[in-house]
């Protein structure tokens, strides 16, 4: 039976999100309940709110190094970039968003959760004032490796991570990625699925170092 506010929250949500559950519980219900509305998830999506979309992002929370400055780039309903921000609050986020109506969305959030660790920027990747500023730089369905490297890669410190989440053709795209990922100083290439066992929807990340 369909629930009007959306999915059910899954047991595992609890030992995913830590001491940030209440908040991430807070912004699943808003989500779900005027995301569709705000053009911010399709319309099936309330339904699968908690699988395919916010643990789907929490899986990646253990992946950033403690302490690190995050850029989530294209964050929209601010998957993953708030929900990272709600599990790791020892971490700083920028959530880069072109999208007015999305950032207005975005800074409401953080205001109403009392996101002290999180602040929002309106415009593209390249238009980011701080360049080589991110130890760790995140997308979420955002576009192909190859169109988006050159946009990620200028954000992060030189050691930085690029830590992006992908679907099903990952490794197709890595492959088709090759000259983009030499060109950007990218090593240690992977891609890994995040979450196997644990969760119904696991997570594939392409993730790298940036080495200039």
């Amino acid at each position: 039976m369909k629930h009007s506010n959306g999915e059910a929250e899954p047991a595992v949500a609890a030992e995913l999100c830590g001491s940030g559950l209440d908040n991430v519980r807070t912004f699943t219900l808003s989500l779900a309940t005027e995301g569709e509305k705000l053009g911010l998830i399709g319309p099936e999506e309330a339904e699968r709110i908690w699988t395919r979309h916010v643990l789907n992002c929490a899986l990646i929370a253990p992946e950033i190094p403690a302490g690190s400055r995050v850029a989530d780039v294209g964050s929209g309903a601010g998957l993953p970039g708030l929900v990272l921000a709600m599990i790791r609050p020892d971490c700083e986020f920028v959530l880069i968003e072109p999208l007015e109506r999305r950032t207005r969305w975005l800074t409401e959030q953080v205001s109403s959760l009392a996101l002290a660790n999180v602040s929002v920027f309106n415009g593209r990747a390249e238009e980011y004032p701080e360049k080589r500023a991110f130890d760790v730089v995140t997308a979420r369905a955002v576009k192909s490796l190859k169109g988006l490297i050159p946009w990620v890669e200028p954000l992060a410190k030189n050691g930085g991570q690029l830590v992006l989440m992908k679907g099903q053709r990952v490794d197709e795209e890595i492959v088709d990625a090759a000259a983009v990922i030499a060109r950007h100083h990218l090593v240690d290439v992977s891609s890994r699925v995040l979450g196997e066992g644990k969760v119904s929807e696991p997570t594939r990340v392409f993730a790298a170092t940036v080495e200039r």
